[in-house]
């Protein structure tokens, strides 16, 4: 079984970060991932740099990003404007982002999930050179309005599907759902959308996030998101802890003998290579 990990340390680790890592550093972040071996990379969002000033200067980091021939890079948008920000900066592969609880998608979004979801649905249209994927936050459970009905996660999965979009990830963006919860909303998911292909952004609240990717993996998931160096969070999600991290996740891949084509020594130094990054970055 082929495992594809992405990496969100350059997006989902900096920008909760209480710096900002200038666009020079990201970009040696990035060649250090590609000199370890990964080859799907997300590297940035444009959101209004007011709200998430970490991820400020993504148009000019995009441009200039190693290997392009070779690496997915791909970036976040939450809107239209979004969008056409990341289109108008040469982003081939965009995630939409839209949550599955309407707490979540007020903090985050700033409107209800159903104008989130239709602002998108716009962008989408409007642009059908672009490779679309999406990505549904708090999928499993919500800061503000708890547990996730599995039914509620499925409508919102639906409205992707409506868009042509069937590349879709669910989010664990506390970090505190359990295994066992993801693999029951991944089942009622995958029957009703079968072809839709689903991957998963998991955060690692109470350390059980390699479980939930064993679970995920029987159930035949083999797409995951993850950051070197566990960063990351959500600045609208109260509570969301570190993503689990790139190094744990391709470790434990490789003791379960499921190949990945990353390197873990290279990786290790891709880890340093944040970390030095985040140590001389100016104070947000």
């Amino acid at each position: 079984m082929a495992v594809t990990i992405t990496d969100v340390v350059l997006r989902d680790g900096l920008q909760d970060e209480p710096v900002v890592v200038p666009v020079a550093d990201r970009i040696a972040i990035a060649r250090a991932l590609v000199a370890a071996g990964l080859r799907d990379i997300e590297a940035g969002s444009f959101v209004n740099p007011k709200r998430v000033p970490q991820m400020a200067g993504a148009e000019q980091l995009f441009p200039l990003l190693p290997n392009p021939g070779t690496v997915r890079y791909s970036a976040l948008a939450l809107n239209a404007r979004g969008v056409a920000r990341a289109v108008a900066a040469g982003v081939e592969d965009i995630t939409v982002v839209a949550s599955a609880s309407q707490g979540h998608s007020r903090a985050n979004a700033g409107r209800d999930v159903e104008a989130a979801v239709h602002d998108v649905s716009l962008a989408v249209t409007a642009n059908p050179s672009v490779n679309f994927a999406a990505g549904i936050a708090t999928a499993f459970v919500c800061p503000f309005d708890g547990a996730i009905d599995p039914e509620a996660l499925l409508g919102v999965v639906r409205r992707f599907v409506d868009m042509g979009i069937t590349r879709i990830g669910l989010a664990d963006t506390l970090g505190t759902a359990t295994p066992e919860q993801v693999a029951h909303s991944l089942r009622v998911v995958r029957e009703a959308l079968p072809a839709v292909e689903l991957s998963l952004h998991l955060h690692n609240a109470h350390g059980q996030a390699l479980d939930t990717v064993d679970a995920a993996l029987e159930l035949g998931v083999t797409r995951f998101d993850s950051a070197a160096g566990g960063y990351g969070g959500c600045p609208f999600a109260p509570g969301a802890h570190g993503n689990i991290a790139t190094e744990d996740l391709v470790a434990h891949l490789h003791s379960r003998g499921e190949p990945t084509g990353i390197d873990e020594g290279a990786l290790a130094e891709a880890v340093a290579t944040v970390r030095t990054a985040l140590a001389h970055a100016e104070p947000v």
